[in-house]
């Protein structure tokens, strides 16, 4: 089969087109024929050598953390899928690899793709939708009424955030540039700021939920806007103590993600403020949750862009340049 992998960490070189052995399924996998794949901030970080300690990959190694196909194989274990069936996954970490034309998935990662969906926009889904469910409904157990200030709203994560936590019956603010502001308000944004020109930090307060996406300095002013007992939670870092413990990192990890983390949790800690880490895992069964939320059209996906499968490095190249709205889907098959 055709896949593309790196053979280091490098944010210059190019992933290289090879070919590899059709993987085989174990007892509890499927077998999976690739139709489409999208490209993450997870694939150019990992890319880059920035999650290396948290997630010591070998090489070579083929990237790609969001899938939708088609079942070809399945496993003697298998109950849940047939050959045949349209389905959805993200893969768990250290099984990834979607960047190819297959690729085998325990089964409790898979879903059944939505219906009212196409491929493209169903390998969309995955990863964004699972940390948004993570966060809001697993995490913070976001409530109707509740106040969620959503970073970066146009983006893979945000566009999925808004909707959600809409339907979780939250107000809604977010930050985007001027050009995207219809798109942010048709999502169900209530309060949208340019924060080319604006600073959330003076125009937001009192607010239950944030989710960060950005940087160290975003991430502090977004402390601020939360009133005491409120809930910080950043898909972009730094890592906590109790995520290191979670996922049984050394002793020398932990200390070293204790030092990287103590200024945000100092400040976290006198403005009473609950700050943590996530990095969302593989769920198949969240995963049909989000289904039911899509075929009812709660949900919907957007995509910026549709790459071919031999041009993912100009794809890859497009989402590390930022200003990507909502996805970039790479189509395989």
């Amino acid at each position: 089969m055709k896949a593309f992998t790196i053979n280091r960490y490098s944010k210059e070189d190019q992933l290289q087109l090879v070919e590899l052995p059709e993987p085989i399924a174990k007892d509890n996998e499927v077998l999976l024929q690739v139709h489409s794949a999208s490209i993450n901030q997870l694939d150019v970080k990992l890319k880059s050598g920035e999650f290396k300690l948290l997630l010591p990959y070998k090489f070579p190694l083929v990237l790609g953390h969001d899938v939708a196909g088609i079942v070809t194989k399945v496993g003697s274990k298998v109950s849940r899928f047939k050959v045949g069936d349209e389905v959805f996954a993200r893969p768990a970490d250290f099984k990834i690899g979607t960047f190819a034309e297959y690729i085998a998935v325990n089964e409790n990662d898979v879903a059944l793709k939505p219906q009212n969906i196409t491929m493209e926009q169903a390998a969309s889904i995955p990863l964004v939708a699972l940390t948004v469910w993570q966060a809001f409904v697993e995490e913070a157990k976001l409530k109707k009424g509740q106040k969620v200030f959503i970073q970066a709203g146009s983006g893979g994560v945000g566009t999925i955030a808004i909707q959600l936590a809409k339907y979780l019956g939250a107000t809604v603010a977010t930050t985007t540039s001027t050009d995207n502001f219809e798109l942010v308000k048709s999502l169900g944004a209530d309060v949208v700021i340019d924060y080319k020109t604006q600073d959330f930090e003076t125009i937001l307060k009192d607010y239950d939920l944030v989710l960060n996406s950005q940087d160290e300095k975003t991430l502090e002013k977004s402390l601020r806007i939360v009133k005491s007992g409120g809930k910080v939670i950043s898909i972009s870092g730094p890592p906590d103590v109790s995520f290191a413990k979670e996922i049984g990192l050394s002793w020398f990890l932990k200390t070293a993600i204790s030092f990287l983390s103590r200024k945000v949790r100092k400040q976290a800690k006198q403005l009473g403020v609950d700050y943590s880490f996530l990095l969302m895992q593989a769920n198949g069964k969240q995963l049909s949750e989000i289904r039911l939320l899509i075929e009812t059209d709660v949900i919907r996906p957007v995509i910026d862009k549709v790459f071919p499968f031999e041009q993912l490095n100009q794809a890859m190249s497009y989402v590390e340049n930022g200003h990507v709205k909502g996805k970039v889907v790479v189509k395989v098959k």
